[in-house]
């Protein structure tokens, strides 16, 4: 018993390098992953059928006098009975691909053992495939686990060479000599088969462990390389970008060369090979048409495949990843490595997701741009508009002043022609020093005590060290403009506007204040949010402004409106204060 028990082991661990091997065949991962389908499970059963095989063969024979024949399984005489492995494959078989694959590999194994013949044939034929079957439906109680632990798949496997046992001895009842060959055999047999199970069970964790570690690497990878790469992608030259993405991917994979190309000719290179693969390089080779006409990845594993023009190129093998912008393919990434062997499953699952993230960068960067020039071009508007109103009554002031006062006229003239020019201005640019905004605001406030001599005073206050800083433009002066057209409109005579500016360490705040009627507390909460287009309340100007400080500087910068106690009202923003 001790002996046989020896050789089963011996044997058993030939059987699990074979075992080690297809767990490393591309197909095994199918089966890990539960990914079912008829063809699969075909392809399973016969994998595993041929294991239970390798299984038999590599197992061993024993006569009526209880001689172990150590040879190989080729053939077996009548006399003589053939002790199996063929259960340790038909049990994880079932485990993994459930029972069509259980008992389709007990099919092909049974089979085998029954043309093999000897004593016992018909028991050794008939347990695979139910052995297969069983093992299927055990699985499903475990369908929530990928891989089942050791410990449950040692336990599981005691019991196919019990059912032997019991099948041995339905079929020969009669004979005690059978009775002799199962009580030498029954405790070898279950030892070395749920071991081996176990073994087998505990070699795909490890597998499935490192496929996981591997993909987890290969995302992490990515995701960092796709990361630093954002800023090249960002550039407006193609060169630029190329330049930069190839250094980067160069330095962090440590490839034996990079190059990117555009969709006619190369535009960086980096590595080994540069002496021919060089930059202007026209893509002439099939391959990078065709990655380029599928928008697909493609890997290349000999120079010929490569078509380089060079034969003593030292670049043996690539990965192709076309650079896509939308539904075009606007360029390559070649990814060369000096051996086929290099390429293996993990930097195919690194170039693949880095592909993904570089077109889906592309994709948020068109977008954002997109969404910047919108913005830019909704601010250049609302900078440009200037009140007709406004400006036909300055017009009407100055013809007035011309025959009362010229040099008023004159001083006024040039007043408006500082408020114009700086409108103009506000197109092209997003902010503004601050002396610049004071002198529109100051031109303003020329033009209007004129208009109201008598009516209206506006104090203004200009701290000093502020002058430098930097202010969205056109903000300060449509909150006096709506003082003036909207909180004294019904004024006649002692209005009084105030515009403060305060400056903390961090923020400058800005007010302005009026006495006048204030703002009808319905509207309050909608100011400057809601364009009150048919209301007489500032609404539009109050709305644009807001709109400016928000797009330019955050929510924090919005306006604050709020009616005072007694009468009139104040409307308010802060800004973080920008020195660049």
């Amino acid at each position: 018993m001790m002996q046989l028990t020896l050789v089963l082991f011996e044997r058993l661990g030939l059987l699990l390098v074979v075992a080690f091997v297809l767990t490393r065949s591309p197909g095994f991962r199918s089966l890990l992953y539960r990914e079912f389908s008829y063809k699969m499970a075909i392809i399973h059963a016969g994998v595993f059928g041929l294991f239970g095989v390798a299984g038999t063969l590599t197992g061993v024979i024993i006569d009526t006098d209880f001689n172990v024949i150590r040879e190989f399984v080729w053939y077996v005489e009548e006399n003589q009975m053939v002790v199996s492995s063929s259960l340790v494959a038909i049990v994880i078989a079932g485990l993994l691909g459930g029972p069509i694959v259980g008992i389709g590999a007990g099919i092909i194994a049974g089979t085998h053992l029954f043309f093999l013949g000897g004593i016992g044939f018909l028991a050794n034929s008939l347990v695979n495939p139910l052995t297969g079957l069983l093992a299927g439906y055990t699985a499903r109680f475990f369908s929530q686990e990928r891989v089942i632990s050791p410990i449950k798949s040692l336990f599981i496997g005691i019991f196919p060479p019990i059912l032997l046992m019991h099948l041995l001895l339905i079929f020969h009842s009669a004979d005690q000599e059978m009775i002799a060959i199962v009580n030498t055999i029954g405790i070898p047999v279950v030892l070395s088969n749920s071991i081996a199970i176990a073994i087998f069970t505990a070699m795909i964790a490890v597998v499935l462990r490192e496929q996981e570690n591997e993909a987890a690497f290969a995302t992490k990878q990515a995701l960092t390389i796709a990361e630093e790469a954002l800023p090249y992608l960002k550039e407006d030259s193609f060169k630029e970008k190329a330049e930069g993405i190839a250094n980067l991917l160069y330095a962090r994979l440590k490839l034996a060369a990079v190059t990117v190309t555009n969709e006619k000719e190369v535009m960086a290179h980096k590595g080994l090979g540069s002496d021919h693969h060089r930059i202007g390089n026209h893509l002439t080779t099939q391959i990078s048409k065709r990655a380029i006409d599928t928008k697909q990845m493609i890997v290349a594993y000999s120079q010929e495949e490569i078509q380089c023009t060079d034969n003593n190129c030292p670049l043996e093998a690539v990965i192709i990843i076309p650079i896509l912008e939308g539904n075009k393919a606007i360029g390559l990434i070649k990814l060369y490595f000096r051996k086929a062997q290099q390429i293996r499953p993990v930097e195919l699952m690194l170039a693949e997701g880095l592909g993904q993230l570089i077109t889906n960068q592309l994709k948020a960067i068109k977008a954002e741009q997109l969404e910047l020039h919108t913005r830019d071009a909704e601010l250049s508007n609302l900078q440009a508009q200037i009140n007709p109103h406004f400006l036909f009554n300055t017009l009407h002031m100055i013809a007035s002043l011309i025959r009362k006062d010229h040099e008023k006229a004159r001083h006024i003239t040039i007043q408006l022609a500082h408020f114009m020019r700086f409108n103009l201005k506000l197109v092209s640019t997003h902010l503004v020093p601050l002396e610049k905004e004071f002198e529109h605001v100051k031109a303003y406030i020329t033009i209007i005590q004129t208009r109201f001599t008598g009516r209206l005073q506006i104090n203004f206050s200009e701290p000093e060290g502020v002058s430098h800083l930097l202010i969205p433009p056109s903000t300060i002066q449509p909150l006096v403009e709506n003082s003036v057209g909207h909180g004294l409109e019904r004024v006649t005579e002692g209005g009084i506007i105030d515009v403060n500016i305060e400056k903390t360490a961090y923020t400058l705040k800005v007010s302005v204040r009026d006495n006048g009627r204030g703002f009808p507390e319905e509207i309050l909460s909608q100011i400057g949010d809601v364009m009150l287009t048919n209301r007489q309340h500032g609404g539009t100007g109050l709305y644009n402004v807001n709109q400016r400080l928000m797009n330019l500087l955050g929510e924090e910068a919005r306006l604050h409106v709020r009616n005072l106690p007694g009468n009139g009202s104040e409307v308010y923003f802060t800004i973080p204060i920008l020195n660049k």
